[in-house]
């Protein structure tokens, strides 16, 4: 046998070896699942710092070490053990982070990147530092913290006996937004900037009043933190609403400046249009920033703008893209701005120039979230597609060159797994919609097979579905099922039009109908069994889950997670309470007839589908009551039927390890209950 034959006879031996040694992907798998983020370029770009967490099994959560390596991906190695928000100063010789201090408490630290690696603690407050962002000349360092307030609205209690252990004083609420998701009541303070110098002291609080710097999203705080430092480091930019308010007017939003020593602040956009996210171009001569433009419904679509530093020549740069422009980035000349776009299910970096002449960067079916940008233009993102798990990446800035994969920190766990393939197409709806799924087929697919189904909806509703990595579409593959994933009306990344199709009508007969086209197109396909379709999807993946079972019963069994059955109800208790008042046409006080119309519970009489609910315990966004409504209203009607109140979980089912685990399992014990597969076993 020659040489040439017996290495190729060698390399199919052992590819068949790796076939038939290949396992399905289990669940346990995910316990060992690893995540890269926030990766950071030094300024020189000859070293990356990224954070990389694991889950501790022992205690149930997940755990996060800062981590170095050189910028060609080699000499990866562990930094601190602990720390986030991790920001390199402009000259490349420290790093600031936020981690605990002795006391459990967050606080900003400095780490010289020398070979001694000596760590300061520069703040020592009582609230949460959040954002890390370095004055130009290294010398000081900008967040944002929580102020706390005070009421006056309380009571002194008598003959309380020493030593007595009486209840703590009552939460009183007397905002119009008071409660958040993940972070519970709100109404403690207000997020303002502060600035300490690097080399620890007292932090300055730069701006003050009874409200909060940084934009609300829906009416909820954001939590993280934007802000811009100027060239000469006189002044940081900000967004906001810089005067007093109670929530209700939570959809403005405006750029200011604040003079880091006058403390003197000054809005720089005009009133028409809400503003957010603004960065200082180089020359100090203009502010990028993201901004709606005026509308009322539920849905806005972001453009993007400049305005001088002075406040002058506010104009729109881009717009009426697929999406909104996000991560903006200036060019190094001032001339452009660098973005990150969602399109069709991707997301991929372009450039504009200030007469909105746009060019892409990089293309291709997978997502990039760009990270930072070094001094002389190597930028670094983690990159992902619905196959591969996210890892850091880098690449020429300017024209998307020299584009490489840094990490594959989950390589040696999929080691000998059977994977699953993702699978893209379009198809017609109704009013001549197209829109566009995706399909994770089993391992070891074969055509000629018929496969159960599971459709996932997304939540939202103004969200899309990416082509990144989904373990718990990925592991229903590796059970035997088809996962279809669509992007429905409503969705973004399709223009502001398919967005805002469902205005008024939410959810109604468009999503629904682009829902069950990608079912038909897929039964069309051949290999999916009818008689063997499930559904599935949590906040408005729930939403549309619910309203699903009252329009048809073609699906087996439902599982509705993070629901909002009652749309009326909804509003005094979700933390975005703003945004619900003004979701559909008119008030629910003047006219109800919306609120009725799309609410699912009010359709509960057309329900045959067996449907499990499941929402987190802590939840305030979708809160558990919505669930527990709709439960008892099919159990009154004698639908087969349970709810689950996942222990410690807010928004979402999964947050905690083990409830995640538990979320795959009750989902795949409920579906085979009505499985005829199983019911015939």
């Amino acid at each position: 046998m020659s040489q040439r034959i017996l290495a190729v006879f060698t390399v199919c031996v052992l590819v068949l070896a790796n076939v038939v040694n290949a396992e399905p992907l289990k669940l346990e798998t995910y316990l060992d699942l690893e995540q890269v983020g926030d990766p950071q370029i030094s300024p020189d770009g000859e070293q990356i710092i990224f954070t990389r967490s694991h889950i501790d099994k022992m205690n149930d959560r997940n755990s996060a070490s800062v981590w170095i390596m050189n910028a060609d991906g080699s000499k990866a190695r562990q930094l601190m053990s602990r720390g986030g928000n991790v920001r390199w100063s402009p000259d490349g010789t420290r790093i600031a982070f936020i981690s605990a201090d002795d006391a459990g408490k967050p606080q900003l630290f400095i780490r010289w990147m020398d070979a001694e690696g000596a760590v300061s603690q520069i703040t020592h407050g009582t609230e949460r530092p959040r954002g890390v962002f370095w004055s130009p000349d290294g010398q000081s360092i900008a967040f944002m913290s929580r102020v706390p307030r005070h009421s006056d609205f309380t009571v002194k209690l008598p003959g309380k006996p020493a030593g007595a252990k009486w209840k703590e004083d009552p939460l009183v609420v007397e905002e119009f937004l008071w409660h958040q998701d993940r972070i519970g009541p709100m109404n403690n303070g207000w997020d303002h900037v502060f600035v300490v110098t690097a080399d620890g002291g007292t932090p300055r609080q730069l701006t003050s009043g009874n409200w909060h710097a940084n934009t609300r999203r829906l009416g909820a705080i954001r939590s993280g933190a934007n802000l811009s430092w100027t060239p000469d480091g006189n002044k940081i930019i900000f967004d906001g609403l810089a005067e007093e308010d109670d929530g209700r007017r939570y959809t403005e939003s405006y750029i200011y400046s604040v003079d880091v020593q006058s403390k003197e602040i000054k809005q720089l956009t005009d009133n028409s249009i809400g503003a957010q996210d603004p960065v200082v171009s180089p020359d100090g001569e203009m502010v990028a920033f993201t901004a709606f433009h005026e509308s009322v419904m539920s849905y806005r679509h972001s453009n993007m703008y400049v305005v001088g530093i002075d406040g002058s020549n506010q104009r729109r740069v881009v717009g009426d893209l697929a999406s909104a422009p996000a991560s903006l980035r200036w060019a190094s000349n001032s001339r452009g701005v660098y973005f990150a776009l969602d399109k069709e299910g991707d997301r991929n970096i372009h450039y504009t120039d200030m007469n909105g002449n746009m060019r892409d960067v990089t293309e291709g079916d997978q997502n990039i979230f760009l990270s930072n940008v070094s001094d002389r233009g190597v930028a670094v993102a983690l990159q992902s597609d619905a196959d591969h798990t996210p890892d850091v990446v880098r690449f020429n800035l300017s024209n998307g060159r020299n584009f490489e994969k840094l990490t594959n920190v989950n390589a040696d766990i999929f080691d000998g797994v059977d994977m699953s393939e993702t699978i893209e197409f379009w198809y017609d709806s109704t009013e001549g919609t197209r829109a566009q799924g995706w399909a994770v087929l089993p391992p070891n697919f074969d055509s000629s097979k018929k496969y159960p189904m599971i459709l996932s909806i997304h939540g939202g509703p103004h969200a899309m579905y990416r082509e990144t990595y989904n373990f718990m579409f990925h592991h229903f593959a590796a059970q035997g099922y088809v996962v279809l994933f669509t992007n429905p009306r409503g969705s973004t990344g399709y223009g502001e039009d398919f967005a805002a199709a469902i205005e008024n009508i939410y959810p109604g007969p468009r999503d629904f109908a682009d829902l069950m086209g990608g079912v038909d197109h897929m039964i069309e396909q051949g290999y999916v069994d009818e008689d063997r379709l499930f559904v599935t999807g949590c906040s408005g993946g729930g939403i549309l889950t619910a309203w699903t079972i009252t329009q048809t019963d073609r699906f087996k069994a439902a599982a509705s997670r993070c629901v909002v059955s009652d749309w009326i109800g909804m509003v005094g208790t979700t933390d975005v309470s703003g945004w619900m008042i003004n979701f559909f046409e008119k008030p629910f006080w003047e006219d109800p007839t919306q609120w009725y119309e799309h609410s699912a519970i009010m359709h509960s009489e057309n329900v045959k589908t067996p449907t499990l609910f499941m929402t987190g315990d802590l939840d305030r966004r979708t809160p558990d009551q919505q669930a527990k409504q709709m439960y008892a209203v099919l159990k009154y009607l004698g639908v087969p039927t349970k709810f689950i109140s996942v222990k410690g979980e807010y928004h979402g089912t999964g947050s905690i390890p083990s409830n995640y685990l538990r979320r795959q399992l009750y989902l795949k014990k409920w579906f085979d209950m009505y499985d005829p597969a199983h019911a015939a076993e």
